[in-house]
């Protein structure tokens, strides 16, 4: 048995120790089938075995400053929402896998997914763009705002009538089924009000998280039909691997941390975590005409995202500049060539034991 067939079941022994009957073995098969489409979405789906190799092929990375990172970076794990104040927010959007850990790990996962997502464009112009980035959010750090600035950026998300209308078709489409009773008083508790009357379905999407319940709730309210989704969050993989007896789960800290403008309805609580789902509130996927888009400046602005999280719970900008002009030029690129080469092997040898 492939090395990477044993850390899968190893994983899946994991999750399902944690979920107990919760563990939706179906969403679990749709997993195996994205693992094996092509190496990007390899790597979408096993941040588990990121999180244990990476130490592994970049030992020279485990002595940089540890922030709160991401964990699971990479370039579907940016979105948009709509802050408090209604004003039109782009960012990271996905914290399940946060954890305390070297912040150099979340640079080379990004560089590293371009790489696999891209393939044409050099991987000195992709790791140049996203350091760029990351570097001016050290200096600078500062939500990604939409409703003023960054008007290149507002271009590409803003929602066409054609994505708008998908939405609500796959929505319309989902057929309803009682959610368990845990998910439904969260879902109830994200309403506008809770008396709503609400009806939820199974929800599938994603890939990371794929086997854990993930359930929406869906109601008319004031003219409008209102969504929320709720959805299985467990310790993150890196814990799992690097200290096993942690229970702890950053979601929520790290979702709202000081250089965000945080989505009011993102909420963690009891082993959910709750958030709006609309065409605004929404991750921009691999289909998407940003996506499609990936330049420089694309780049650029992930990479300064990066830093508005990693600074978000504590002034750790010095350490890391500081770490960052000890290392040698082309320490990203090297990095993630390594990591590149070794997802593309381990996508291999699961696509050949399947």
């Amino acid at each position: 048995m492939a090395e990477i067939q044993q850390s899968t079941n190893a994983y899946e022994d994991w999750l399902r120790g944690q979920l107990g009957g919760e563990v939706v073995n179906k969403d679990l098969d749709r997993k195996h089938e994205k693992m094996r489409d092509n190496p990007f979405a390899f790597l979408r789906a096993t941040y588990w075995r990121w999180a244990e190799t990476v130490l592994e092929i970049c030992p020279d990375l485990a002595d940089a400053t540890c922030v709160l990172a991401v964990g699971d970076i990479h370039l579907e794990n940016y979105g948009t929402w709509r802050d408090v104040d209604g004003r039109l927010v782009w960012g990271v959007n996905d914290f399940d896998e946060a954890a305390e850990m070297p912040f150099a790990l979340d640079l080379v996962r990004l560089a590293t997914s371009a790489l696999l997502a891209v393939q044409t464009d050099p991987v000195d112009a992709i790791c140049a763009a996203i350091l760029t980035g990351y570097r001016d959010g050290l200096t600078k750090p500062r939500p990604f705002v939409l409703d003023r600035d960054y008007a290149w950026l507002r271009a590409l998300v803003v929602v066409s009538e054609n994505e708008r209308a998908k939405f609500w078709k796959k929505i319309e489409t989902a057929p309803p089924e009682p959610a368990p009773a845990r998910y439904q008083n969260a879902l109830m508790s994200a309403m506008p009000e809770p008396s709503t009357v609400m009806t939820t379905a199974r929800r599938v999407a994603g890939a990371g998280s794929l086997g854990r319940p993930r359930w929406t709730g869906r109601a008319d309210w004031r003219g409008g039909c209102v969504m929320r989704e709720a959805k299985a969050v467990l310790v993150s993989s890196w814990y799992r691997t690097h200290s096993p007896h942690s229970t702890n789960i950053h979601c929520a800290e790290i979702a709202s941390a000081r250089y965000r403008a945080p989505d009011p309805w993102y909420a963690v609580k009891d082993g959910i975590v709750v958030r709006r789902i609309s065409p605004n509130n929404r991750k921009i996927e691999a289909d998407d005409q940003a996506f499609s888009q990936l330049t420089g400046e694309m780049l650029r602005a992930m990479g300064q995202e990066l830093a508005n999280v990693h600074l978000g719970s504590a002034d750790h900008a010095p350490k890391i500049m500081a770490d960052l002009d000890r290392y040698k030029q082309d320490w990203l690129a090297a990095n993630a060539t390594k990591m590149a080469d070794a997802t593309k092997r381990d996508y291999r040898d699961y696509r050949e034991e399947a």
